[in-house]
């Protein structure tokens, strides 16, 4: 209801301004003979109409649009490794839930030591873990990366094994030995908060892990 009244009121200007327009048109249309005084008075009218047009444009132009969501295609998986010791276990479990409802993540791999350790959310078939390019250059430099709007990043196929359509995705390190990947269905939806939350939530699980 709220987001109703407020397109209406982002169009306000447009109907009175299309309204006043009209109005003046007939107005001169019906008026045989014009006084001076008559004339002055259409012009700014016509001015005000304009202008009320043009700002209900300029407002859509550079109003944001909200990004949709998608249905990603899969189905709900929960994978943990069973050789690790049941503490591990249990803050892999905890901090995985964690993302997954207080983040727009939907689906999370963890990557150490040369295997994948950790699986949750939504998934396709495949499983095989693709260390391309841009996991490689995450490892090598320590950085995040944070893909917006996966689907103009060539470089989205090495993470064929999230879902064909997810929408976005964070590469994180997990120390020098893992990898943290995040997908989620909406494009441009992670913000700097949820990213500075996953890194130092990447960080507790390298000590977490290097420990073991």
């Amino acid at each position: 209801m709220a987001d109703s009244k407020q397109n209406s009121l982002r169009y306000l200007p447009l109907t009175v301004g299309v309204i006043g327009g009209t109005m003046l048109m007939a107005n001169r249309l019906l008026t045989p003979i014009l006084s001076e005084s008559q004339a002055r008075s259409d012009v700014v009218g016509v001015i005000l109409s304009a202008v009320l047009i043009l700002v209900t444009l300029l407002w859509e132009q550079i109003q944001p649009r909200t990004p949709e969501a998608v249905i990603l295609e899969g189905t709900e998986q929960f994978e943990l490794t069973a050789d690790l010791p049941e503490t591990i276990r249990t803050e892999l479990a905890w901090a995985s839930h964690l993302l997954l409802t207080n983040t727009v993540t939907k689906s999370l791999v963890l990557y150490y030591n040369n295997q994948i350790i950790l699986r949750r959310g939504v998934f396709g078939e495949k499983k095989a873990f693709n260390l391309g390019a841009i996991a490689k250059r995450v490892l090598e430099t320590q950085k995040a990366v944070y893909l917006v709007t996966l689907k103009v990043y060539p470089g989205r196929v090495e993470f064929d094994y999230l879902p064909e359509n997810t929408q976005g995705i964070i590469c994180q390190p997990v120390g020098s030995k893992g990898l943290l990947v995040l997908g989620t269905n909406i494009p441009r939806s992670y913000t700097k908060q949820d990213e500075n939350w996953v890194a130092a939530l990447a960080e507790k699980l390298a000590i977490t892990l290097e420990n073991t």
